[in-house]
């Protein structure tokens, strides 16, 4: 790479044909003015736009550029596909390889890992195709947290508290994908930490309103009363060992450049690590803009801080 950064092209990919498609287009869009505002070229990719059918190699071949920032959440652009299209085109990107991409879309695959390794994370049971409901009664106690196991942003998340709401919520779920995980749910505060280049930074504590009473889709894009907490509450110790963990969760799957981590904490005071996003949001409602901002830094200089650090790995 014989260009510097500031004379880089940089194609920002988004919008994809995922679940996640419209907070993907809202995020690559942000995320194209932030770039152009600091001045770099741009070229704005709507992955496969409003067309599933095209060909997302040709979309890419079709453009001249030096760098790609990922900005596509959910399918094959946080699984790890559209950053091995990008190793084979020679073109350096964003955020982690393919393989941490794909490691930590499958959340029943991360969640099999970390309880070999020892990272702490709620009991589960996971499902292909069909799940059984009497099998999740027998070994699990209500309230549960159901979700498809590879989709982001809490889509198809659902919590339940009954058998009647467990048989919706599972069916729910399958829309999304055909891999279910049933998880233990952790009743207290949950937390959220951004990683950029091997930092974890300060904590955010997530309050969704009784309206919602999760951090689902709609609390996280479109409701207006669910609180931020920055600082988070906990105090100096506590919030070390949760930045801690956090790191430890993000690199135990080969994670780089730039992520975060979703965390819960029991009544007694012990995190447990729900899964790891590679490719979070960048919206006006997003959590990483937010953690940074806390730091000084506001989102132009944000977005560009992923990509020099992208640039500068590939060099």
């Amino acid at each position: 790479m014989t260009k510097s950064f500031k004379e880089s092209i940089i194609a920002v990919i988004y919008g994809g044909r995922s679940a996640e498609r419209e907070v993907s287009l809202e995020s690559g869009t942000m995320i194209v003015k932030a770039l152009r505002d600091k001045g770099y070229q741009v070229e704005a990719i709507d992955l496969f736009g409003a067309n599933k059918n095209l060909d997302p190699i040709a979309q890419l071949q079709a453009v001249d550029f030096d760098l790609a920032f990922i900005a596509l959440h959910g399918g094959e652009g946080e699984d790890g596909r559209i950053q091995a299209l990008l190793e084979l085109m020679g073109r350096p990107y964003t955020g982690s390889s393919p393989l941490a991409c794909g490691f930590a879309m499958d959340k029943v695959l991360t969640k099999r890992f970390w309880k070999g390794i020892g990272i702490p994370t709620p009991a589960y049971m996971s499902f292909s195709d069909k799940a059984d409901v009497a099998s999740i009664e027998q070994q699990m106690s209500y309230p549960l947290i159901v979700k498809p196991s590879r989709e982001g942003s809490t889509i198809g998340i659902s919590k339940v508290a009954n058998q009647e709401e467990l048989a919706t919520a599972l069916k729910q779920a399958l829309q999304y994908d055909s891999d279910i995980l049933v998880e233990e749910f952790v009743d207290g505060p949950e937390f959220t930490v951004t990683i950029i280049d091997n930092e974890a930074y300060t904590p955010i504590g997530l309050q969704p309103s009784q309206e919602h009473k999760l951090y689902d889709y709609e609390a996280k894009y479109i409701a207006d009363d669910t609180q931020y907490l920055l600082p988070c509450g906990l105090n100096e110790a506590d919030e070390a060992e949760l930045k801690q963990l956090a790191l430890e969760s993000y690199q135990s799957l080969g994670c780089t450049g730039w992520g975060r981590v979703d965390v819960m904490r029991d009544q007694q005071g012990q995190f447990w690590v729900l899964e790891v996003n590679t490719a979070p949001g960048m919206t006006s409602h997003s959590l990483v803009p937010m953690a940074a901002a806390y730091l000084g830094l506001d989102y132009a200089s944000l977005v560009e801080k992923i990509a020099q650090q992208a640039f500068d790995k590939a060099r």
